[in-house]
């Protein structure tokens, strides 16, 4: 009897959860980050772990953006230098002396790519009620780029869909 009222119990707190879904809507979730001299939002749902700097061994004729791979709870991973593969602009953490706030952030494992990350700065997690105005991506924009947002403070914000990053052929081709 115990049961069949705790069983109960849980359908109506579940029925209560889909309905404030359904009458609110979903708003996106995004990881907050600082790369060069930009600010990006990687949807959570892309995201994988983060985790801090570590060494990263060097892989020979490598595209600039490519820092080498590095072994991150057992499994190698590539590690992109986002500034650098987006814009050009390598890391300031390729200087040994600033690394304090960097750290790797993984694709999610679902995208099937065993990929990190080099961002220099994480800047929390972010709702779409923490920004006022939002604009579609340029027209000359890559085509991971996902819309631009503009915070309380005027800081822009670029959402980067990781998934189509994760299928670009440059992205995937690190041979120089």
């Amino acid at each position: 009897m115990a049961n069949r009222q705790a069983l109960k119990e849980l359908q109506t707190r579940l029925a209560e959860r889909l309905r404030l879904a359904r009458t609110q809507g979903v708003a996106p979730l995004w990881l907050a980050v600082e790369a060069g001299s930009k600010k990006y939002l990687f949807p959570l749902a892309q995201s994988g772990e983060i985790f801090p700097w570590v060494g990263v061994q060097p892989v020979s004729y490598a595209q600039g953006w490519f820092l080498g791979v590095a072994n991150l709870r057992g499994g190698l991973y590539g590690v992109v230098d986002l500034a650098y593969y987006v814009g050009g602009q390598a890391s300031p953490v390729r200087n040994e002396l600033v690394r304090t706030d960097s750290r790797l952030v993984s694709l999610n494992s679902a995208l099937e790519v065993n990929a990190v990350l080099l961002i220099d700065k994480l800047a929390g997690l972010r709702k779409q009620d923490a920004f006022v105005d939002f604009s579609a991506p340029e027209a000359d924009a890559p085509e991971f780029f996902g819309n631009q947002y503009v915070d309380l403070n005027g800081a822009r914000w670029q959402e980067i869909n990781l998934q189509l990053l994760a299928q670009q052929v440059n992205f995937l081709t690190i041979a120089a």
